[in-house]
C-alpha cells in the first residue's frame, strides 16, 4: 500500500507535471471506483490543473477549485503516460485500470495518467469534491505523522491504550503511517510490536517519536523527484524488516520473523526489539492445532 512517503512523491509528481494543464476526457473504467456522483468526473474537464496535495495517504488534484481525491488502498498506484491512446478505455473487464484522466498541456503535449488496481479486492476510491474536508476518509484523520509534536504524539498514545503496532496504523489516531513504515518505525526505535501504549513511558514515546520522523523524512526525501513508476522499487530498497521475512537484520544479524493476522503480516527483529523473544504467530498456532 501506499504510504506517506509515496503519496507524498505522487503529489510532488503531479505538481511537477500536471499544474498547468488542462484537463481534457476522463475515463472511468472501474464505475465502483467513483464513490461520488455530484459534481460529475466530466466536470473535471476544461479545468486547469492548479495543485496537488496530501492528506495522510490520501492523493488529491486541485483543478479550479474542484478537487479530484484518491485513496489508492492496498493495490492501488497512479502511471503516468506521456503518449496514451486516444481511444477510451472500455467499463468493466479484468483491466488493472480503475481511470484515465487526459491533459493538454502548454507546451502541446497530450499526457495522461492512469489510476490502477492490482488484485481481485478492488477497494481504490476515488471522490470529486470542492472541498477536500468532505471526503469521509480525510474528514476521521488524525494529525499527520510529519506535523504532529511530540507532545500530541504522547497524548495520542496514551490514549489508545493498545498494541503500538495497531495505534500508530490507525489512521483516526495518525495519518500517513501504514503497515509497511510501521514495521521499520519499530526496528528503528527497537520497540516491540506488542508494547502497550498505555504503559509507555515518556523516554521511549520520545524515542519514537525521533525514529518516526527520521524514518518518514528520509523515506520522503528518497521518493521525492523520482519518477512515478520507480517509487515503489525506491521504497522496497529502503526497507530493514519489513518483507524481509527470513533475511538476516542488518542490524544485528539475528533472523527477521514475521507475525500473520488476519489478510496481513508484519515483521520484527528478536533481537533488537523483544529482548530475544520470538512473538506468537497466529497462523502457524492454528496450524499446529
Amino acid at each position: 500500500m501506499p504510504e506517506l512517503p509515496e503519496v507524498e512523491a505522487l503529489a510532488q509528481f503531479l505538481r511537477e507535471h500536471a499544474v498547468g494543464a488542462v484537463v481534457g476526457r476522463v475515463d472511468v473504467a472501474a464505475l465502483s471506483a467513483v464513490k461520488t456522483f455530484d459534481p460529475p468526473v466530466t466536470a473535471l474537464s476544461g479545468r486547469d490543473v492548479s495543485g496537488a496535495g496530501r492528506w495522510g495517504k490520501f492523493l488529491g488534484m486541485e483543478c479550479d477549485g474542484l478537487w479530484l481525491i484518491t485513496h489508492l488502498s492496498r493495490g492501488g498506484w497512479l502511471r503516468w503516460i506521456d503518449e496514451p491512446s486516444r481511444t477510451p478505455p472500455k467499463p468493466g473487464g479484468k483491466s488493472p485500470l480503475a481511470l484515465r484522466v487526459n491533459f493538454f498541456t502548454q507546451e502541446g503535449m497530450t499526457p495522461a495518467f492512469d489510476l490502477t488496481e492490482a488484485g481481485t479486492k478492488k477497494r481504490l476510491a476515488v471522490y470529486i469534491v470542492d472541498d477536500p474536508k468532505l471526503v469521509p476518509g480525510i474528514s476521521r484523520l488524525g494529525p499527520d505523522a510529519l506535523e504532529v509534536t511530540e507532545e500530541q504524539f504522547g497524548e495520542i498514545l496514551h490514549g489508545a491504550s493498545q498494541r503500538i503496532k495497531t495505534a500508530i496504523v490507525d489512521q483516526t489516531l495518525l495519518a500517513g503511517i501504514g503497515n509497511a513504515y510501521s514495521d521499520e518505525i519499530l526496528h528503528t526505535a527497537e520497540i516491540s510490536p506488542f508494547a502497550n501504549t498505555k504503559t509507555m513511558s515518556a523516554e521511549t514515546i520520545s524515542v519514537l517519536y525521533e525514529a518516526m520522523r527520521s524514518v518518514l523524512a528520509d523515506a520522503v526525501q528518497r521518493s521525492v523527484g523520482q519518477d512515478a513508476a520507480r517509487l515503489k522499487g525506491e521504497k522496497r530498497s529502503g526497507m530493514r524488516v519489513h518483507a524481509r521475512t527470513g533475511l538476516p537484520c542488518p542490524v544485528c544479524g539475528d533472523t527477521v520473523r514475521e507475525v500473520a493476522y488476519a489478510e496481513r503480516s508484519f515483521q520484527y527483529c528478536p533481537t533488537c526489539q523483544t529482548g530475544g523473544k520470538v512473538l506468537a504467530d497466529r497462523r502457524m498456532s492454528r496450524l499446529l492445532k
